[in-house]
């Protein structure tokens, strides 16, 4: 417990010195905070916080926040994974911070953060992170509540803002990247000694008494999370035959209403028994005496066995029933295969995460939304410092740690929309870039992301360098929102290193363009100096030489003497908010308007 113990507080140290780094006063409307200590009522046997209390704590506060923003109530659609790093033991206090983060037509997102503190030693660390999705109710009329736009304050706000576009396209295609991993399944495989999935079944039910609703007297659905974490628990224990914990839960849409008077049946059954976790699959379905079942959510918990060190057990396999249980078994694989690429793509620091990832069309929608997304934190960073300026292009540079980037603005005699198409296509960079000597399609992975193959000049004489690079192009999906061209390495199979080339690799590069006055545009590029790139930069960070304003007046050059052949179609701020993407979730937001909070 000790060496456990010591990596909590390293962490806590590592995360108090970025909180310190990034802290900005913010004084959001929708700002809501809940303290709570923990009391021996709040806890299981081993005097530890149990989930399912937690759960309601985070709805009631993430509730809050919406209906202060929406003036109306609110009901929870649907909760983004939540992973728990740390447990929260009795006599300690729980800190909850929620605050809305974008809101679209009739749906927002509302960020969560959970903290903890010792009062004794006077430690502060996180718990876990959240992203809830809120919509709100028709009038009594029939008629929909529109929700206003958030105005952003901070950059830190603006950076949550503009990545919630990106964490919704996620969550749209979430059900679509499941069916595409199922037609990839492995076979079943049958272990010896393994435990029955049917042994695992539970099944409870519960009444719905005024306790239990909201103040909207639906039923609270944190209430309804604390009720499917319990019965998870239970099945997951009489697989692993000792007291499991409940590590992460991944995401879940509540499906339907239900009232006082309903009795919930709630039924769980472990899916997939992994070397060291556990899948535990729950659905809960509502009814009335006389009434049909009516399945109101469904949730998969996924549990560990931690040993006195903290570290994960061992566990027994499972032998998964014939036809829904051999479904259950491969859907969890493929989940699994989810929370690995968001581990490794999305959730991890960028020091953490290797250079050139494997792109493979199931990893796709992670890898794009971490090219953007890491894109946009690096735009966002405050401590900018402007190195040089000359013929309006202004070089800046941004030293953290051991990483160098920098960051080149020029505005431009070009709308916006204008510049994002011409500059979108990547084959036509070497045009204006000397740096880009050749680059080549290598497949259009759909309208938004593209692979490219480019060659660049080495630092080392007679021999070219080369990138496979994944290009996230996205268009603003609401008033406030840039322009964005996200570059980032991956690895292709089709495409090894070739003999005569150093591969090279980018973690970070790319444009955001922003409209300005007069039809103008502000043109930034953005770029982590990985070794390729760094001989190049230096040198004019340094003021050595300008070999970078001569590439970017080039290309101010280039976009001004092709802005007359440029047919890309004009993208007003009327059909930026009427895509089809957005009428998409419009239309999923309205159907969950009689959700139970």
């Amino acid at each position: 417990m000790a060496s456990r113990k010591s990596a909590v507080l390293k962490n806590n140290e590592e995360e108090k010195q970025e909180e310190e780094e990034e802290e900005e006063v913010s004084d959001s409307p929708t700002e809501v905070k809940m303290s709570q200590i923990i009391m021996p009522c709040h806890c299981n046997h081993r005097q530890e916080l149990c989930v399912g209390q937690l759960l309601k704590w985070i709805d009631i506060t993430a509730c809050l926040s919406a209906e202060r923003h929406a003036m109306s109530p609110c009901v929870t659609a649907s909760m983004d994974d939540i992973n728990f790093e740390h447990t929260i033991r009795v006599g300690q206090v729980v800190s909850i911070k929620s605050k809305v983060n974008r809101a679209f037509n009739s749906s927002m997102e509302v960020g969560i953060q959970v903290s903890c503190e010792d009062l004794f030693s006077g430690h502060h660390w996180k718990v876990c992170h959240a992203y809830a999705t809120f919509v709100t109710q028709r009038k009594e009329t029939g008629e929909r509540v529109l929700l206003k736009p958030i105005v952003p304050e901070t950059q830190k706000e603006q950076l949550e803002y503009s990545l919630a576009a990106e964490r919704r396209r996620v969550r749209m295609l979430h059900d679509d990247i499941i069916k595409d991993l199922l037609t990839h399944g492995c076979d079943s495989v049958e272990f010896s000694n393994a435990v029955a999935a049917e042994k695992t079944k539970v099944e409870s039910v519960e009444l719905v008494l005024p306790p239990h609703t909201n103040h909207q007297v639906n039923t609270f659905g944190g209430q309804i999370m604390a009720w499917m974490v319990n019965v998870a628990t239970i099945a997951a224990s009489r697989l692993c035959q000792t007291h499991p914990t409940l590590r992460t839960i991944d995401m879940f849409t509540f499906r339907g209403p239900s009232q006082i008077g309903d009795r919930l049946l709630l039924k769980a059954i472990v899916n997939n028994a992994f070397t060291d976790s556990i899948e535990v699959g729950v659905r809960a379905e509502a009814y009335q005496d006389l009434g049909t079942n009516r399945h109101i959510n469904s949730a998969f918990m996924i549990f560990e066995v931690l040993d006195d060190h903290g570290k994960p057990c061992t566990l027994p396999r499972l032998q998964p029933e014939p036809l829904e249980g051999e479904r259950r078994f491969q859907e969890a694989i493929a989940r699994k295969k989810i929370r690995l690429d968001r581990k490794y793509i999305i959730s991890r620091k960028q020091c953490e995460v290797p250079l050139s990832v494997p792109w493979n069309p199931r990893n796709q929608v992670y890898l794009s939304y971490n090219n953007v997304s890491t894109l946009k934190t690096l735009a966002s960073r405050k401590k900018w410092r402007l190195s040089s300026e000359k013929d309006k292009v202004r070089l800046y540079s941004l030293e953290e740690k051991t990483m160098l980037s920098f960051r080149v603005d020029t505005e431009v005699d070009v709308p916006a929309h204008t510049a994002f198409s011409l500059l979108a296509e990547l084959c036509n960079r070497p045009s204006w870039d000397t740096y880009y000597q050749k680059c080549d399609l290598i497949h259009q992975v759909d309208d938004d992301d593209f692979l490219y193959h480019v060659v660049t000049p080495s630092v080392h004489p007679r021999i070219h360098q080369d990138f496979i690079l994944l290009a996230s192009k996205r268009r603003p999906c609401g008033s406030g929102d840039s322009y964005v061209i996200a570059l980032r390495s991956v690895l292709l199979t089709s495409h090894p290193p070739t003999e005569g080339c150093n591969r090279g690799e980018v973690l970070c590069a790319g444009f955001i363009i922003q409209d300005t006055k007069n039809n103008m545009s502000l043109l930034s590029y953005y770029n982590q100096a990985s070794p390729e790139v760094l001989p190049y930069i230096s040198s004019d960070i340094a003021g050595l030489s300008t070999s970078f304003y001569n590439i970017f007046s080039s290309c101010r050059e280039y976009l001004t003497a092709n802005r007359l052949h440029c047919t890309s179609e004009t993208i007003t701020g009327e059909n930026l908010n009427s895509s089809p993407q957005s009428n998409e979730a419009d239309r999923l937001s309205l159907s969950l308007c009689s959700t139970q909070q």
